[in-house]
Parts: C-alpha cells; sequence; structure tokens
C-alpha cells in the first residue's frame, strides 16, 4: 500500500492513503467497533449489569401497554409489592397503571432496586 506521511515539524501529521484503502479501512474499524460492543453487552450480561428481555415484553410496550404494569409483570411481582417497595399504595399505583393518574417510572422505580422488589 502507498502512505504519503506529511510532516510537521519534522513529526508525523497526516498519512495520505488511497481513496479505497480508505474505505476498507473505514469499514475494518466499523467492524471492530461492532466486535467491541457485542463483547461489552456480552461482558454486562455476564456480570448481571444487563439483562435480555424477551420479544413479547417488548412487543406489550410497543403496543400501548403501561411501562410500569409491564415491567411490574415482567418482573413477577404482585402490585402490593411493587407499591410496598416504591412507598405509595396499592390503589395509587392501580391508577397509574390504568392510566388514570399520571406519574412517571422512573419515580415508582426508583427504589426498586431493593432486593424485595428483584424477582430475578
Amino acid at each position: 500500500m502507498t502512505v504519503q506521511v506529511i510532516k510537521q515539524d519534522g513529526k508525523p501529521e497526516w498519512a495520505v492513503v488511497p481513496y479505497q484503502k480508505y474505505l476498507e479501512l473505514l469499514e475494518k474499524a466499523e467492524m471492530l467497533q461492532d466486535v467491541q460492543d457485542y463483547d461489552s453487552a456480552k461482558m454486562a450480561l455476564e456480570k448481571g449489569k444487563e439483562e435480555l428481555l424477551p420479544e413479547s415484553f417488548v412487543n406489550e410496550l410497543l403496543e400501548g401497554g403501561n411501562p410500569a404494569k409491564v415491567w411490574r409483570e415482567h418482573r413477577g411481582l404482585t402490585q402490593k409489592k411493587l407499591a410496598g417497595a416504591a412507598g405509595i399504595s396499592v390503589p395509587y399505583l392501580s391508577q397509574l397503571e390504568t392510566g388514570k393518574r399520571k406519574g412517571s417510572l422512573e419515580s415508582l422505580l426508583r427504589n426498586c432496586h431493593r432486593p424485595q422488589c428483584d424477582a430475578r
């Protein structure tokens, strides 16, 4: 491969390569990034920092299912257990799940890193 090196103050500053070689290098760099991303995701799964979600879970959310209810059911939690862990009443949680009241999933689940909220 022919490479032209352009120096500034006696130090290499630029490398000029044929355009086709540049495209090949770009493709290989993108592939390397994909491999690194895959390895990172696999490691996070193995360490329990990430989890895989079943297709049915994703479809239910995409079809408009209430996120709090979908996550609660995915975790195998009762309304009573989730409400207790989140520090809210069961009727309030029910209203959130049915859309009668609004609340963010983040605020509802902010305390659910505790063991009693983890059904895994």
